[in-house]
């Protein structure tokens, strides 16, 4: 699998985890329904949702004039594995976790969403660095 493509189906599973209120390992399942699993989608759910705490705790502190309940479902679940990957993956350069995460933004967002998820993702860029 692409890591394109394991990003995606990591916001399908944790989105699906939030709304959901359903277990990990039964998301993983549910999106990838029956394809081989794939190691960086795991790391990309399981990762996120371990360290979500931590995770919305510095999105929280770069957001302006929000609230982590008022973002769309999509925006928040898609900051999350983001910030995940810019603070978790060292294998994984910033900027690229940033630029896929508002590519996936103009797919899965709506007309604001990537700007959104570009402007977040800058501040915390330059907290981490």
């Amino acid at each position: 699998m692409k890591r394109r493509t394991a990003r995606e189906k990591a916001l399908q599973a944790v989105y699906q985890i939030e709304i959901g209120k359903g277990e990990i390992q039964d998301a993983i399942e549910s999106v990838l329904d029956g394809t081989p699993n794939d190691q960086y989608f795991e790391k990309l759910v399981k990762g996120t949702e371990e360290n979500k705490e931590q995770i919305d705790q510095i999105i929280m502190e770069n957001l302006e004039n929000w609230k982590m309940e008022r973002l769309a479902n999509i925006d928040r679940n898609l900051l999350r594995i983001a910030v995940y990957e810019m603070k978790y993956c060292e294998d994984v350069p910033v900027s690229v976790a940033m630029d896929e995460a508002i590519e996936i933004a103009k797919i899965y967002g709506d007309d604001q969403s990537s700007r959104f998820i570009n402007a977040v993702l800058s501040k915390v860029k330059d907290k981490l660095v």
